[in-house]
């Protein structure tokens, strides 16, 4: 499976959303492929207001989410672009806490779920198992006049490839150049995110925030610059940990109880 998310699409579904909370935020779906339940990519924008506080919570399937405009804090840390997070399925993490400027991060999933599960009022749905969190450091991207100065492709690991397929690499490419990315077998797909510059995908050509998904059956993804270089984000998303499949897992969330 192949998927694009796309700043027009994005901007095309860009609504205004407020929780029962009161918690109230701008969210652009930029990538969209139904809600099957092993694999539908999903990719889209939240833009945090200043101030607005994101209660700590978790989600039932693994993700990333890069921030891109904006900052805060995110449980202990700040937060501010290019950053990258990565959270496994029933990690809890936050609260996101939006700066003066407000915050913007896009939250990147291979398969689509519905809403977060809040701390604070649902632990009760917490389901046992592994928990994971990764954050990496800002990276700045190279930007027009860095892309012009490469003379060959250079890959810049944010989160190392690990056993189990996770990794966060930004690829730099010169005008014209191309490079091989990982190959997706064993993970959950890939997100490649153009940073800078412009990525060539058939006959379009991705700008800054563009996406596109390439699923674990897919080989891996070659990655061709426009005239102008692209410096391009790749993240590949692991499995979801075995025990959060297991037919008393499944019955624990269908009741709302632990497992």
């Amino acid at each position: 499976m192949i998927v694009t998310g796309t700043r027009a699409h994005g901007e095309l579904r860009r609504r205004f959303l407020q929780l029962p909370s009161g918690f109230c935020y701008h969210k652009g779906e930029w990538m969209e492929s139904g809600d099957d339940p092993l694999l539908s990519p999903t990719m889209f924008l939240v833009e945090q207001p200043a101030g607005k506080v994101l209660p700590t919570h978790w989600h039932r399937e693994n993700q990333f989410q890069v921030v891109v405009g904006g900052g805060g804090t995110m449980g202990r840390h700040e937060i501010a672009p290019i950053m990258v997070h990565y959270a496994g399925a029933y990690s809890g993490y936050g609260p996101i806490i939006a700066g003066p400027e407000g915050v913007k991060y896009f939250t990147i999933r291979a398969v689509f779920e519905q809403g977060a599960m809040m701390a604070a009022t649902q632990l009760e749905s917490m389901i046992r198992g592994p928990k994971r969190q990764v954050s990496t450091d800002r990276y700045q991207p190279l930007g027009e006049a860095g892309l012009a100065g490469l003379t060959g492709a250079r890959c810049v690991d944010l989160i190392e490839p690990a056993a189990d397929k996770l990794a966060a690499q930004v690829w730099q490419l010169p005008a014209g150049g191309s490079a091989q990315g990982l190959a997706p077998a064993g993970s959950s797909g890939q997100f490649v995110m153009v940073l800078s510059g412009g990525l060539r995908h058939g006959e379009q050509l991705l700008h800054e925030w563009e996406t596109v998904f390439v699923s674990a059956d897919e080989p891996a993804h070659r990655l061709q610059a426009g005239d102008a270089g692209a410096e391009v984000l790749l993240l590949q998303i692991p499995p979801k940990a075995d025990v959060y499949h297991t037919p008393a897992a499944r019955q624990a969330l269908a009741a709302g109880t632990p497992a």
